[in-house]
């Protein structure tokens, strides 16, 4: 996943030209929180009942990265 998440990164970043790339994700979800800050996202927030999932509404982390090279 890091891998693959890397390339579009750069892609999005490079060629694209976005400025920012946001992310959410459910604040059990351990394995996307560690992929994400290891591609170098930041926390920003929590966003309270977010998404409905499963019949139950479900908080999430909010997190983004900023393109450095703008």
């Amino acid at each position: 996943m890091t891998e693959i998440l890397e390339a579009s990164i750069g892609y999005m970043f490079n060629i694209v030209g976005l400025n920012r790339i946001m992310t959410n994700h459910m604040p059990h979800n351990v394995a996307s929180e560690r992929v994400l800050l290891k591609l170098g996202f930041e926390k920003e927030g929590v966003a309270r009942k977010y998404l409905k999932v499963a019949g139950q509404w479900e908080d999430h982390i909010l997190t983004s990265k900023l393109n450095e090279c703008t």
